[in-house]
């Protein structure tokens, strides 16, 4: 282990300081990798500030999840392990982040999470072959953790946790007038929680480059706020209008960034030209964006071509969006059997037949079968709220959370594009079949 310490300057947090083990950490090859995945994908198509990376995010979480452990009062142990679950829950993540992410668990049979943990215990290899000579001879992240006396388990279940298996408003435990979030323990909930240091770095972050003034999130406020009741993490009752604030934030964020309909149809295009090409991408998670558009282009055929036109932002074009809105609750239902990946490409290729034109030139986007349906799932929509020795879901205090629960959060249900040439027999052939 190193004995220097480095100050980061980010434009978030101020200064991150890195030292010893964390220095180590972030100088490791699978870290800096993140510096060349994008954190919004292919966001900055649409908002062209969005070029930061995983790599700035992944400091932002461990900063903020060591602010989170020291107004918790945690132990050194407990802060060292939570700190460095934050710095390493995003080290699996595919080129272009969540853009592949569910090609990514069908290649895989798990997601970046579960891969994260993998690759920290050494059961994913940690660099590709042309890499070799330079990293062959680094043991395992375990091996680091471990000899600086951090549990390397305690790290990767703080980072891939089982999730509760009770959805909605049972996700709210009801005892004896208290509420109580059900998944995992306080630890993990720094982490992945209702208030955690993943989304209280990234909806600000995501915000502040893309210019969109939707991510203010009074974090000081929030971490003050907190404490640890039966295991658990609530805010006080002097932090409402602060997670109402997160709240709204999350919210808002959804709908015009991360489901923006433009920079989900650039996604739908890089996954076609994926699926166009037949390149053995099992090593994904070692990719960057430029290694794989890199792997496509050189590829041929479909798959360059499209990645070419999405390089230069030439992108598939709206053929049919079906609005929430505008849905009857049978039309959501029939909707709902294609938010598998296996149906919606028997969708996408039964248009692709009728229109007269090959699957590639069709990209079906269903955001998912919870909100076509209307089922309130809360994981990060409530908070535990204490006032004197009762606990309360903050719906019980606010009713701006509580409306935040019934707020679509996806204006759209499908959106069908494709190239502009095909737009026109693709949009007849999606509505023919679709019925709307």
């Amino acid at each position: 282990m190193t004995m220097d310490f480095k100050t980061v300057h980010d434009p978030l947090h101020g200064s991150i300081v890195l030292d010893g083990t964390f220095l180590d950490l972030a100088d490791r090859h699978e870290m800096q990798r993140l510096r060349s995945v994008k954190q919004l994908g292919l966001g900055n198509l649409v908002f062209p500030g969005a070029n930061h990376t995983r790599f700035e995010h992944s400091l932002g979480v461990y900063h903020l999840s060591g602010r989170m452990a020291a107004s918790l009062g945690i132990s050194k142990e407990e802060s060292d392990a939570v700190r460095a679950a934050g710095m390493l829950h995003d080290i699996c993540h595919m080129p272009y982040s969540h853009t592949l992410s569910e090609i990514g668990e069908l290649r895989f049979g798990f997601d970046h999470m579960e891969a994260a943990r993998m690759l920290i215990e050494g059961k994913l290899r940690t660099y590709s072959e042309k890499d070799e000579d330079l990293f062959g001879s680094e043991g395992p992240i375990s091996e680091m953790l471990e000899a600086e006396g951090i549990s390397s388990r305690k790290v990767c279940d703080l980072i891939a946790y089982p999730e509760s298996p009770v959805v909605g408003l049972e996700a709210f435990s009801q005892e004896n007038g208290q509420s109580y979030f059900t998944s995992g323990d306080y630890l993990h909930q720094i982490i992945h929680g209702p208030v955690d240091s993943d989304q209280m770095d990234y909806l600000v972050r995501d915000a502040h480059y893309t210019g969109v003034t939707h991510g203010a999130v009074d974090t000081d406020r929030i971490i003050s706020m907190m404490r640890v009741f039966n295991d658990r993490i609530v805010l006080n009752r002097g932090g409402v209008t602060a997670a109402e604030g997160l709240m709204v934030s999350r919210s808002l964020m959804y709908t015009s960034v991360y489901y923006h309909e433009t920079v989900r149809i650039a996604g739908s295009m890089l996954n076609k030209a994926v699926e166009a090409s037949d390149l053995d991408l099992r090593d994904m998670y070692l990719m960057t964006d430029p290694d794989l558009i890199s792997s496509l282009e050189a590829h041929g055929g479909r798959a360059c071509s499209i990645v070419r036109n999405l390089m230069n932002r030439r992108l598939y074009k709206k053929a049919m969006v079906g609005y929430v809105a505008d849905l009857t609750p049978d039309q959501s239902r029939d909707l709902a059997q294609y938010t598998s990946y296996d149906e919606r490409k028997m969708l996408e290729q039964e248009i692709a037949d009728l229109a007269g034109t090959d699957i590639s030139d069709v990209a079906v986007d269903i955001p998912s079968e919870s909100a076509l349906l209307s089922k309130i799932s809360i994981g990060k929509t409530d908070v535990s709220i204490i006032d004197g020795n009762r606990v309360r879901s903050i719906t019980k205090l606010s009713t701006i959370a509580k409306a935040l629960q019934s707020r679509d959060t996806f204006r759209w249900a499908i959106l069908v594009s494709s190239p502009k040439d095909k737009r026109d027999a693709v949009e007849h052939a999606a509505k023919k079949i679709l019925g709307l």
